[in-house]
């Protein structure tokens, strides 16, 4: 890898991951505006990505994929619990834990949200670029992608 003090191509890559890291920041920031999650704290929210992407889970796996203690996340859970968007059902390999999962009306919700930050992007897409744009857009797409794969 060539350094970026020498080489004026890497430093222009150098440049690009910068301002593509901050960027990718901001509309993080703005998605996570338009999703609607009745006011759930976003540790709670992060709960339940992981069980939605990954299923059903133990309090001690949630803990340990958030990088916090197990006690923690009980206190996570049982607010999920309380507010109806997990249920829990004791693990057929050991009736000691429980075992979490989204509930119908979870799913829903994050059914909702998921299109409301959609819509949002596509609205900003359709009413902020022009039709050149939105192609050149698509494509940055298909880039972006690779370097996520990568």
């Amino acid at each position: 890898m060539k350094s970026p003090a020498k080489d004026p191509a890497a430093a222009r890559d150098m440049a690009t991951a910068v301002e593509l890291r901050v960027l990718v920041g901001k509309l993080r920031r703005r998605l996570r505006q338009q999703a609607n999650f009745g006011g759930l704290p976003w540790s709670q929210v992060s709960v339940l990505g992981h069980l939605e992407r990954d299923g059903p889970a133990t309090v001690t796996t949630l803990a340990r994929a958030e990088g916090m203690r197990p006690q923690s996340m009980g206190a996570n859970v049982s607010a999920l619990l309380e507010a109806g968007l997990v249920r829990g059902d004791p693990d057929p390999d050991d009736g000691r834990q429980t075992v979490l999962s989204l509930t119908p009306a979870c799913h829903k919700l994050i059914k909702a949200s998921r299109a409301a930050r959609e819509d949002w992007l596509f609205h900003a897409i359709q009413t902020r670029l022009a039709p050149k744009e939105q192609a050149q857009l698509a494509s940055t797409v298909e880039l972006l992608k690779r370097l996520v794969e990568s």
